[in-house]
């Protein structure tokens, strides 16, 4: 038997590229510390610099939502491992004062040749956030889509609702969504639907357990084994401690009759400090390419401190367990090194790390004093950066492809770059952060013809009211190859 398609991929990637530096097309990476270089098959979280995901992959690409707040964007494409270079497709922008701001959590399915695109908004004030169903044109997850309906069980008409979720269960519809309950004020309610836009009859509450008295929100559903399973959030999704739990429903059972769901004991999914990730949740699962594998979607922060910045997408592979319960494991840290999912054809991306490692042809190159050390340890890729203050000082990458993207620590300390794209025109960035945090996008290219490009970072030595210093940080450098 020959090699299996992600063997092959990467065997390919590996061949191109000893080639390319035979003919001298590339210049090979220093010789350093040993790192990956099976690139064309892997990738490494963020996905998005949103919160709130929900994605799917249908027809050749993966859809991405994430919570945008004026407006539903979506964004697609054909490798997980470059849907942080594709750029967003506004699907819906809304003309209604009642319902036009604080637009949150977008979700969408497919039923009988249309997309329903489920969502959360206001009139500026969060406790009338009510739930919306938009329906699509055409049968194409990005729309284009018109207004459908607003989502109302009958016992709550005039409640706070959010997070909409759909549960497919028997050949019925039923709508999950956080809101006003006996147990919270962002509590699980569970109504029937007679069909993908319409509520037919009054919501059930669970007492969902959760560890943190606030919230129960975000639900979502796995179905296999003999039992629906359904994961929710827990906490305020500002703390470190926002986490997923989960219940479970033996297939046939009625899930509007509270009884029948079963709840499992503890997180199923949390905080890892080790590996520098804080709140994990607001998730939702989608399959891989060729439906062999379950991933989950979801949003986390680089900082244990209380609050709702810093909330990025990232995704990893899971599991199931002896008992037939999912099993999302630990979350990963945020630059850690994946295998793509099983049947995506590739991503053709490849990191450069500070200290010129590199899974790839790039490189790394400083002008006047920098430090460097491991001191940022989970907070930054490889566990090691380097900064400076000194104006004039230059980091310049050298890299092949489309586009680059440059992580790193945004600080209180941190001042402004100027960077710029092969000797062009310099664009002013501000790397200060009022909080801490690591593997934070700084900065996207635009995109390149495909060749050998640089990116330089110059530290200007200036620094906005707020900042203490003009210290600029250089840490990973994400390549875009196509």
């Amino acid at each position: 038997m020959g090699p299996g398609p992600r063997t092959a991929r990467r065997l390919a990637a590996l061949l191109t590229a000893l080639l390319a530096v035979l003919c001298g097309l590339v210049s090979a990476p220093a010789a350093t510390a040993a790192a990956p270089q099976a690139a064309a098959g892997t990738f490494r979280n963020p996905l998005n610099t949103g919160p709130d995901p929900y994605m799917t992959f249908w027809n050749g690409s993966y859809y991405l939502t994430t919570t945008q707040g004026d407006s539903i964007r979506m964004w697609r494409s054909s490798s997980l491992g470059t849907l942080l270079d594709a750029d967003p497709l506004t699907v819906w922008t809304d003309s209604d004062s009642s319902r036009n701001q604080h637009i949150w959590a977008p979700e969408f399915y497919r039923f009988n040749g249309r997309w329903y695109l489920y969502y959360t908004a206001d009139d500026g004030v969060d406790d009338h956030h009510r739930i919306y169903v938009l329906e699509s044109d055409r049968d194409d997850p990005a729309g284009p889509y018109h207004f459908k309906s607003r989502l109302t069980p009958p016992n709550h008409a005039i409640d706070f609702a959010i997070d909409p979720g759909i549960l497919q269960h028997n050949g019925r519809l039923y709508l999950a969504y956080s809101g006003i309950n006996q147990y919270q004020h962002n509590g699980i309610n569970i109504a029937p639907m007679s069909n993908p836009y319409t509520v037919s009859g009054d919501a059930v509450a669970l007492n969902a357990a959760g560890g943190c008295p606030e919230v129960r929100e975000g639900a979502e559903f796995l179905y296999r084994n003999g039992r629906t399973w359904m994961t929710y959030s827990t906490c305020d999704t500002g703390k470190p401690d926002y986490q997923v739990w989960m219940m479970s429903l033996p297939s046939g059972a009625d899930p509007l009759v509270p009884g029948n769901w079963t709840q499992h004991s503890g997180a199923v999914f949390s905080r890892a400090d080790d590996h520098g990730v804080y709140g994990p949740g607001h998730h939702a699962f989608f399959r891989s390419p060729d439906g062999t594998e379950d991933w989950i979607v979801y949003h986390a922060k680089t900082t244990s401190t209380y609050t709702y910045t810093d909330r990025t997408t990232r995704a990893q592979k899971i599991t199931w367990n002896a008992d037939g319960s999912p099993n999302p494991g630990r979350p990963l840290a945020m630059g850690a090194t994946q295998d793509l999912p099983s049947g995506d054809p590739g991503a053709g991306t490849y990191w450069i790390n500070d200290d010129g490692r590199s899974s790839g042809g790039g490189s790394v190159a400083y002008t006047g004093t920098w430090n460097s050390g491991t001191g940022c340890a989970t907070q930054c890729f490889w566990s090691d950066d380097h900064w400076s203050d000194r104006a004039g000082n230059t980091a310049t990458f050298t890299f092949t492809g489309t586009r680059i993207a440059l992580l790193s620590v945004r600080d209180t300390g941190n001042g402004i770059a100027a960077l710029s794209i092969d000797g062009g025109a310099e664009q002013r960035v501000d790397f200060y952060g009022a909080i801490r945090t690591g593997e934070t996008l700084q900065y996207r290219s635009p995109r390149l013809p495909y060749g050998r490009h640089t990116l330089r970072v110059r530290v200007t030595g200036e620094h906005n009211a707020q900042s203490g210093a003009a210290f600029v940080s250089v840490d990973r450098a994400e390549v875009y190859t196509r």
